[in-house]
């Protein structure tokens, strides 16, 4: 065992003088990992010939522990002896793999001989040490056909160049979540959505569950998130069963490596809820490799100030990552769509809504009754949209303007590097157009935020929407 994320490796469970055609053979092994154990635990087992069914049940103990002690917590998978065949964290106690069919989670297709290994994830252990039992079962017997996957188009309908509204972080029954994905697009339909992303938890396996939900008023993006022991990251529109590993912290300074196949995959690299105070959420991988970090996640919370706020110091020191929002719905009561991000793409299809996500041409509001516009103008002719930049002579009078829907009873704020600088009500009716003067010496970015009345004295109210920047001179856009 060497480093934090290192492994263990148990004794090798054996089937080899099983025979094909002798029915089901059962093997438990039992063990207990104490306090400090590695984050992987590997337990291989060695699949003989003529297997056409893998199932894995286990259970652990749950001893009381002190208040404030992290009690026990065991996640579990499964690699083939090639490579990655499903995850299920704590989501379930049991899985079974065959070629037609597998739990959800887990990658259907052949049992193939060879040295298999169960994943056991110690996620946190009690003082009194983590006892565990798996048993598994092989099934012997002819294999079904092999089944297909089948994947969600890239392009839907779309209106041309528009504003597309979209929720990038949804689970289902494929990993930690209580719905389907059917349930999920309805519910994304039902909350105004153009598209989605599915991002379950270290898995690809549902990838091929999409087909029948989308439709031509709904596109839907394939994408994992990346649940390390140190954070959280979303590969948000990778190719069709694209695979991201997560056996990994940040001190082995690997994850570049990993950035780098959610790019070639074709998808976005986003660091999902940042500052978030679970167990082994909070980002600790810096955002050199981000494409985009999602501010703010599921209900407006404390959480997600403090990562706005770090988003915008980071806007300060001329470090332009975009932002946008997401749900991460699991199950009832948690609202698809609440918050959405809004992106202005050429085209409702894959490729130009990660473009548009990209380039920072987005707002992210808490539903879609709220609409923003917001634009920064010289008085000649030269707009700039969110996102964009206006070219201008640091004296130049720039005009700053945002129009609001749906926000009754909320203020509209522009923030620039040095702070709010202008603030201003909107009409009880919650539609309103505020304006307001600068330079590009007085302000190299603005940005636009919408908020209800404080609910703490003293500290701002909860977030009904807010856009990327605007900038106003070239520096502001460094990524230095």
């Amino acid at each position: 065992m060497t480093g934090a994320a290192s492994a263990l490796t148990l004794g090798t469970v054996s089937f080899a003088e099983a025979a094909a055609g002798e029915g089901d053979r059962t093997e438990v092994v039992r063990g207990t990992l104490p306090p400090g154990s590695p984050d992987f635990v590997y337990l291989p087992v060695e699949v003989p010939h003529g297997v056409r069914e893998l199932h894995v049940a286990y259970a652990y103990e749950r001893p009381a522990v002190p208040a404030g002690t992290a009690g026990n917590a065991l996640d579990i998978g499964v690699f083939d002896e090639r490579g990655f065949r499903g995850w299920s964290g704590g989501a379930r106690t049991e899985f079974f793999l065959r070629s037609d069919a597998a739990t959800p989670g887990y990658v259907a297709g052949p049992v193939r001989a060879g040295t298999w290994r169960i994943a056991l994830g110690p996620y946190t252990v009690a003082p009194q040490g983590l006892a565990y039992t798996v048993t598994i079962t092989l099934r012997f017997g002819p294999s079904e056909p092999v089944v297909r996957p089948v994947y969600p188009p890239e392009r839907a309908r779309g209106r041309g160049r528009d504003w597309y509204r979209g929720d990038c972080h949804l689970h289902t029954v494929y990993s930690d979540g209580r719905r389907t994905p059917a349930e999920v697009a309805a519910l994304a339909r039902e909350a105004g959505l153009d598209f989605l992303t599915t991002t379950e938890h270290n898995t690809h396996a549902g990838h091929g569950a999409w087909a029948g939900p989308a439709g031509d008023d709904l596109l839907i993006l394939l994408g994992e998130e990346v649940t390390t022991r140190n954070g959280h990251v979303l590969a948000l529109g990778t190719d069709p069963g694209t695979f991201v590993d997560w056996r990994y912290r940040a001190r082995e300074n690997r994850f570049g490596r990993y950035a780098r196949e959610i790019r070639r995959a074709g998808g976005l690299v986003v660091p999902a809820h940042p500052h978030a105070t679970c167990i082994g959420c909070a980002w600790k991988f810096g955002m050199g490799e981000a494409d985009v970090v999602e501010v703010w996640n599921g209900p407006w919370t404390a959480d997600d100030e403090v990562s706005l706020q770090a988003w915008d110091s980071a806007l300060g020191r001329g470090r332009w990552t975009p932002a946008m929002g997401n749900s991460d719905a699991h199950r009832d009561p948690d609202r698809v769509g609440t918050p959405q991000t809004v992106v202005l793409a050429d085209d409702l299809s894959r490729t130009a809504i990660l473009a548009g996500l990209r380039a920072g041409r987005s707002y992210v509001a808490e539903s879609s009754a709220v609409s923003l516009s917001f634009t920064a103008g010289d008085g000649r002719g030269r707009t700039a949209d969110i996102g964009e930049r206006l070219a201008a002579a640091p004296d130049t009078p720039v005009t700053v303007q945002l129009t609001v829907t749906g926000a009754p009873d909320c203020t509209a704020r522009l923030v620039t590097d040095q702070g709010t600088l202008h603030t201003a009500p909107l009409p009880p009716a919650g539609e309103g157009t505020v304006e307001w003067r600068t330079t590009p010496a007085y302000a190299t970015y603005v940005r636009a935020e919408v908020r209800r009345a404080p609910v703490v004295p003293g500290l701002p109210g909860p977030l009904v929407a807010f856009t990327n920047p605007v900038f106003l001179d070239g520096s502001a856009a460094s990524t230095a």
